[in-house]
């Protein structure tokens, strides 16, 4: 499958969606787009998924062109991208991200919505800069940052906007290992399919009860949040 935003490929019972725009693959409509249909294929086929990025790129977060186009498309893509990794955070089948350098603002929150994470080394940044290029943080971020990034660090990974590189990433919450590039997508894989091995629905369940408070958290306070999504990531 190709959407001129990422392909897909089924290896071994694991779903490998590789996000490629050519650019610094961007969460616009059509990335979320071309995600959420190869997430329900995946639904359909696989035992797990790897989401993994372009060389050196991983997400640059959300279109920064369709971020300028006015609020009411702000808030109407803002609210698809919350949508996008809630369902990842409740998604039925694990979720590994191949972090393949960069993940910046909604980057950064598409590791932290995926079950196990592994990035590349490198000269690369990761994390929420929403604070540092003049937006505001929406609620939805500082929900799955409190879940995933150490009490210690919490203020500087989002008030502060501090950026990690892959080895301060597994010590920030973002990512759980680090690897060379060339054994990046063999790592990650050989992850996918030993979660993957996991009985279902047993991991379903179990992840949804783990992350139940935060999705509905998210849930009911989305909409209210949507005035300050002028000053998203």
């Amino acid at each position: 499958m190709s959407e001129n935003f990422l392909t897909y490929n089924l290896k071994n019972n694991v779903a490998v969606i590789h996000m490629d725009d050519g650019k610094a693959n961007a969460l616009g409509d059509g990335m979320i787009a071309a995600l959420s249909k190869a997430l329900d294929q995946a639904e359909a086929e696989a035992k797990a998924v790897v989401l993994m990025g372009r060389e050196k790129r991983f997400c640059a977060g959300f279109d920064l062109k369709a971020m300028a186009a006015g609020p009411d498309a702000v808030t109407a893509l803002v609210t698809s991208g919350a949508n996008l990794l809630t369902r990842l955070y409740s998604y039925k089948l694990p979720i590994v991200a191949a972090c393949t350098g960069h993940a910046l603002a909604a980057g950064g929150l598409l590791l932290l919505a995926s079950d196990y994470r592994i990035g590349t080394l490198g000269d690369f940044k990761i994390g929420l800069n929403e604070v540092a290029i003049g937006m505001t943080t929406p609620m939805f971020l500082l929900d799955f940052a409190r879940d995933r990034v150490p009490t210690h660090l919490l203020h500087q990974a989002t008030v502060h906007a501090r950026l990690f590189s892959p080895e301060e990433a597994t010590q920030s919450g973002f990512l759980d290992s680090a690897v060379s590039a060339d054994a990046l997508l063999d790592t990650a894989l050989g992850v996918a399919e030993q979660l993957g091995a996991l009985p279902q629905p047993a991991f379903a369940n179990s992840k949804n009860k783990l992350n139940a408070v935060t999705i509905a958290q998210i849930d009911a306070n989305l909409a209210s949040d949507s005035s300050s999504f002028d000053g998203a990531s």
